[in-house]
């Protein structure tokens, strides 16, 4: 595997190392599906599980939306595939397009990325009925998130081509 991802900074303001690691995080999900049939992509792992890379990509853009343009920002915009947050249809691939779900990727992060520097600070809140976020919680949370994902992905891919690495 091609690893072109930017490590992220041994030293800096709050914002811009909790924002580097974030991105180090979908890098890495992208080098992990990097190179792959739409095929393979949609390999499910073992069963009963649904998790396939294609589904995970599908999931963190639905992650991204709900956090930063739904709870932190308040847009009235719909899931993407989800009918409501909880549910797993972003894992349900088998007639999903995999250009589509990476656009559709590539698209919440890079705006994921414009409301992230366009905050005041870390301490700007969105809600969730009665819970609020601070923006630092939110992008902590999101790192855990695809830290956690890129393990699963990283054993997907290891078992698609023996692939591994970081």
């Amino acid at each position: 595997m091609d690893d072109k991802r930017i490590v992220p900074p041994l030293e800096g303001d709050e914002r811009s190392v909790l924002a580097a690691f974030l991105q180090y995080h979908r890098e890495t999900l992208a080098m992990k599906c990097a190179g792959l049939t739409p095929e393979q992509l949609k390999r499910r792992s073992v069963p009963p599980s649904s998790m396939s890379l294609l589904g995970l990509v599908r999931h963190m853009a639905e992650v991204e939306r709900i956090w930063f343009r739904i709870r932190l920002s308040g847009e009235d915009i719909p899931l993407r595939w989800k009918r409501r947050p909880g549910d797993d249809i972003d894992f349900e691939v088998d007639a999903a397009d995999p250009d589509e779900a990476f656009a559709a990727w590539n698209e919440e992060c890079a705006r994921s990325r414009d409301i992230v520097a366009a905050a005041e600070s870390l301490d700007v809140t969105g809600r969730d009925g009665d819970w609020s976020f601070s923006l630092r919680w939110i992008l902590a949370h999101l790192i855990e998130e695809y830290a956690r994902h890129n393990g699963h992905a990283d054993l997907l891919r290891e078992s698609i081509d023996g692939s591994t690495g970081e």
